[in-house]
């Protein structure tokens, strides 16, 4: 993905320029905006979204009323 331009989703109040440059907070693995296909293997209590996601799958992130909540303890559960 690197050198990779992401469009700017809809639901996300933030630009693709910057929204490329985000990591997880837990890891520092770079995050990338969650496929629907992606979406529909995490859950949590709290709704969301859209969700940014680990490159190794391993932790995703909520995007909540368009902003991605990239607090550990709010990272998102596999079903």
């Amino acid at each position: 993905m690197e050198g990779e331009s992401m469009a700017p989703d809809p639901q996300l109040t933030l630009s693709g320029e910057v929204a490329a440059l985000l990591a997880c907070p837990k890891t520092g693995q770079p995050l990338h905006l969650a496929t629907a296909g992606e979406l529909l293997d995490w859950t949590h209590p709290e709704p969301f979204e859209a969700a940014f996601v680990t490159v190794d799958g391993t932790i995703a992130y909520p995007v909540r009323e368009g902003f991605p909540v990239l607090v550990a303890a709010e990272a998102l559960h596999r079903v």
